[in-house]
């Protein structure tokens, strides 16, 4: 049984998820889990699926241990090294530098550890899992899929800020977009859904969890996206601010003595959801304690619903109209709240709600949700693990070709 590997290396975590290659390249997936708790005194590698649940304490866990508790999971399930074709890592930043997935090698790990400036959280603990996975699986193709490729395609005026150019000349100051692989997976499937060529569907995609984005996807391509820099920009989130004037970072030095990074680290951690309702980042809480008359939660649901709304009606413009909204995330899949709220307000864009449909779209659920075909509103679930696992298996048989 030859199988891909898909991981997630964060700074404190390593997530993963394992696939076995079927006849005509289908991919199942075996068995997925994480590492918890990297960095700190105790941590816990949990696995579930097909290959049998497992739960282990580890002490004082690295990224170097981590992938040592997966390999010996695998292994003690019946998969060996020898059997893992492709290990596909899931990179947050590419920059100007990758527009697509790539083969890694040590110079391209090494660039993508260079972009750490713009993702310091992430992009360090990509590479750092990017060599250690190297090691563990030395006989298999290393894949880096991009969550900034999908959004290469957006023209200089959507992704330029309006500063002075030699910014962005010297330092590549721009937008870059991120959750590239979920939008580029909901917009496919969301095509095959509607049978229709993707080239064809001047398409929204809202991928709308703990972190939110949009993407305008015209011709098939991305027009435009709301993160920008880094993923703090663009919608309201569970715990990030999205678009604030930036004034701010002056006004909270003068008036409280922030500084910079304490600004960042409080719009990033302490906003969104989270800082307006004074509750909680998590919608199925704050839409309970509304419906118990908590001022903060109704709030801070209304302030989401209405930015939504709002970005969604601009995204109109580049794209020239409007053929399809596809809804994706933990939020856009299962909170038909959310999504009947943003619907009603979305109305002059001629969408109509289908009530019926949108309550049962739900828990993985896919389906139409809009009363009408000009223009439709779906929920599509997203599963960037299997998106990654197919981009590493491709350029995995063409590197062994080579």
């Amino acid at each position: 049984m030859n199988t891909i590997l898909v991981v997630n290396c964060g700074s404190s975590s390593l997530k993963f998820a394992l696939y076995a290659l079927e006849a005509g390249d289908a991919l199942r997936k075996l068995a997925s889990g994480l590492v918890e708790g990297i960095g700190t005194e105790k941590g816990l590698f949990k696995a579930k699926g097909e290959l049998g649940a497992a739960e282990t304490a580890l002490e004082k866990p690295t990224h170097l241990s981590g992938f040592g508790a997966l390999k010996d999971y695998l292994e003690g399930a019946g998969v060996r090294g020898e059997q893992v074709l492709a290990v596909g890592h899931r990179v947050v930043q590419g920059g100007a530098v990758f527009s697509e997935s790539v083969v890694l090698d040590d110079a391209k790990i090494d660039q993508v550890e260079e972009l750490a400036a713009m993702a310091p959280l992430h992009n360090r603990a990509h590479a750092l899992g990017m060599r250690e996975a190297t090691k563990a699986w030395p006989g298999a193709v290393q894949v880096a899929v991009f969550d900034t490729a999908f959004h290469a395609t957006m023209p200089p005026k959507a992704y330029l800020f309006a500063m002075p150019y030699e910014l962005y000349e010297k330092l590549a100051l721009r937008k870059y977009g991120f959750h590239g692989t979920s939008h580029r997976f909901v917009s496919a499937r969301a095509a095959e859904a509607l049978g229709r060529p993707l080239g064809e569907i001047r398409m929204i995609t809202a991928h709308l969890g703990n972190g939110c984005s949009l993407a305008a996807i015209k011709d098939g391509k991305v027009v435009d996206t709301t993160m920008g820099l880094t993923p703090l920009d663009g919608l309201m989130m569970g715990t990030r601010s999205g678009a604030t004037d930036p004034s701010v970072f002056d006004y909270l030095e003068r008036k409280l003595g922030w500084s910079a990074s304490r600004t960042v680290q409080v719009m990033n951690k302490e906003s969104g959801l989270l800082g307006i309702s004074g509750l909680s980042q998590d919608m199925r809480t704050l839409v309970a304690a509304r419906a118990e008359g908590h001022e903060g939660a109704k709030l801070a649901i209304e302030m989401f619903v209405y930015r939504l709304a709002k970005l969604i009606s601009s995204f109109t413009i580049p794209l020239g109209g409007l053929d399809a909204l596809v809804f994706t995330g933990g939020i856009g899949e299962n909170s038909y709240v959310v999504r009947g709220e943003a619907m009603d307000l979305l109305a002059p864009l001629g969408l109509e709600l289908d009530a019926e449909a949108n309550a049962k779209a739900v828990g993985g659920a896919e389906g139409k949700i809009s009363v009408g075909d000009d223009p439709v509103a779906l929920v599509v679930p997203t599963d960037e693990e299997l998106l990654i696992a197919k981009d590493a298996l491709a350029l995995a048989r063409g590197a062994r070709k080579e």
